[in-house]
């Protein structure tokens, strides 16, 4: 798709991800309310004089203005409001969902309901609500590029899911009711896929299942590329099970 010729003033946005350009420039990608996903020229933004350097940050609101096609240049940026304070696993967390929205959204495709979403994520990471947060944005984000899952009817029969039932559940399709006695590791109950499409992950259960289920879909939908943050993640979690493990010798 060619992208035209844009002059954009004064548009919400958040960074994404950043790389250094030449000599005192960055690469800047932005997640954009109206936009979808822009890459935009930063020039000067290293120089310890740039006024701009200090606001190109994660998780801080800001008012974008640019013009240019597929590389555009950005001519002018302005906070809007104060950043989100993440910390921790929450931190950890942001940069997840910065990456998943790298990796999954086209450039130049407006979809102002993931930047709603983001911005809702980011507000909830805020308060140290970690876990369900990330499975509703990995539903909302999937369902708003298209691919979403179907979690409440078997496509076989349509219809619709048991809560005591259980199933085989096929990422493109969804649930299928067992009819035989399957490798009970590859099946869930019902009610598990009731309450994710409700939105509810108060039960551990279901929080395990949607965990599993989204990662697949994720992964499907990744075309074999990696994430960085999970693999931050992998490493911590294996450092915090290796001290406890060394304190109880």
């Amino acid at each position: 798709m060619t992208i035209p010729r844009q002059r954009v003033d004064l548009e919400p946005a958040y960074v994404l991800h950043q790389f250094d350009y030449r000599d005192s420039s960055r690469i800047v990608e932005f997640l954009v309310r109206d936009h979808g996903r822009v890459a935009a020229v930063a020039r000067g933004v290293r120089s310890s004089k740039s006024r701009q350097r200090g606001l190109l940050q994660p998780f801080q609101p800001l008012l974008l203005s640019w013009s240019g096609r597929e590389l555009a240049t950005m001519t002018g940026v302005e906070g809007a409001g104060a950043p989100h304070a993440l910390r921790g696993d929450a931190l950890l967390a942001g940069f997840y969902v910065n990456e998943l929205c790298l990796r999954l959204t086209a450039a130049r495709d407006p979809h102002p309901e993931i930047f709603q979403r983001y911005v809702e994520t980011l507000n909830a990471l805020t308060h140290n609500i970690v876990a369900p947060t990330l499975r509703r944005f990995e539903l909302g984000l999937l369902e708003a590029l298209g691919y979403g899952l179907n979690l409440v009817a078997d496509p076989r029969t349509g219809e619709p899911v048991e809560a005591d039932a259980q199933y085989l559940f096929f990422v493109d399709s969804g649930p299928e009711r067992a009819t035989t006695q399957a490798d009970h590791s590859t099946l869930v109950r019902g009610e598990h896929l009731l309450a994710m499409a409700e939105g509810r992950f108060d039960d551990p259960q279901t929080m395990r299942e949607a965990q599993r289920i989204l990662r697949h879909a994720i992964d499907r939908h990744l075309g074999g590329r990696t994430l960085k943050s999970r693999d931050v993640l992998r490493e911590m979690v294996s450092r915090t099970r290796s001290a406890g493990t060394d304190r109880a010798k």
